[in-house]
């Protein structure tokens, strides 16, 4: 995998990886709609989608060493959801997250959550941003180097389905 510098001239240090983002994805978890997603229109309420992503991001992250720490820890500092299909129940999903930008101190991950029978069933894309802080100070620290190196290498990985 090649990284591209970002062309962003704010951000000299940040690599851009939307190049690769198309490609196999860094993580896919695979999770149930369950029947407490349902609201009252009986399709899963707009806000489990944010859960589900959620959940794999963390499901990722724990197979990362020292993600986090009593000096470091993700915030999220930007969520962005295209809803583009009401999801049912029962069903089950593969929300497949990518890395699309590694900056200083932040990551991107573009997500996808599928039909987990047919993956051309697109039930929401969009991307989220974390942010590394100090919890003690609330400033941002250093993307931790596990986490900057899973993320750029992570398509190369056979076990990313979870």
């Amino acid at each position: 995998m090649k990284l591209q510098p970002s062309t962003d001239p704010r951000n000299a240090d940040a690599i851009d990886t939307s190049t690769v983002a198309q490609g196999a994805p860094l993580f896919v978890a695979s999770l149930p709609v369950r029947w407490r997603d349902l609201d009252a229109f009986n399709h899963v309420n707009n806000s489990t989608y944010l859960s589900y992503i959620e959940e794999a991001r963390l499901l990722w992250l724990q197979q990362v060493n020292d993600w986090m720490g009593e000096e470091y820890a993700p915030i999220l500092a930007a969520s962005e959801l295209n809803y583009r299909k009401p999801i049912t129940w029962p069903g089950s999903l593969h929300v497949q997250l990518r890395c699309e930008r590694l900056g200083n101190s932040s990551i991107t991950l573009s997500h996808r959550i599928v039909d987990a029978a047919d993956a051309a069933c697109v039930y929401c894309d969009g991307r989220t941003v974390l942010v590394w802080i100090n919890p003690r100070l609330g400033r941002p620290v250093s993307l931790p180097a596990r986490v900057r190196a899973a993320a750029a290498t992570g398509n190369d990985r056979d076990d990313h389905l979870a």
